[in-house]
């Protein structure tokens, strides 16, 4: 039976918690998350969780911030006058959507409401944070 490897696609499907318990993502329901190993292409530690596992294996392992989305960075704070907002409301803890250069998404949260002004916090909602998954590795090719 053959064994993921660098450089393998492999299927898995994943739920992803908190330490807490806190489920904050799944593919239950969908088709399971298709990656290459060892491209990065998924955080480090999610890539190496799969190296070395067997198609229908299941695990589960604990991946610490540094290896998953970072330590929360006090740099990535940045204060946005109100009117760049447009017309929305916005409130502490309010996750907004803004857009790259390239296009791409990027949900940030306002952390705090000034008078004429808003702190909205750049880093990415899982940083600082541990995370336990639970896979399953459906395929490997």
């Amino acid at each position: 039976m053959s064994e993921v490897k660098k450089g393998s696609k492999v299927k898995v499907h994943y739920e992803g918690k908190l330490e807490d318990g806190t489920m904050f993502d799944s593919s239950k329901g969908r088709e399971p998350l298709e990656f290459e190993a060892g491209s990065g292409m998924v955080i480090k530690g999610f890539d190496n969780a799969v190296i070395g596992m067997k198609k229908g294996e299941e695990k589960e392992f604990k991946i610490n911030s540094k290896d998953a989305y970072g330590d929360r960075r006090d740099d990535l704070f940045r204060e946005v006058p109100k009117e760049k907002l447009g017309d929305i409301d916005a409130k502490k803890g309010m996750v907004l959507q803004m857009q790259t250069p390239e296009g791409q998404a990027l949900p940030v949260m306002v952390s705090e409401v000034k008078d004429k002004s808003v702190m909205i916090d750049f880093n990415h909602p899982l940083a600082g944070k541990d995370l336990v998954f639970n896979i399953k590795v459906e395929d490997i090719k």
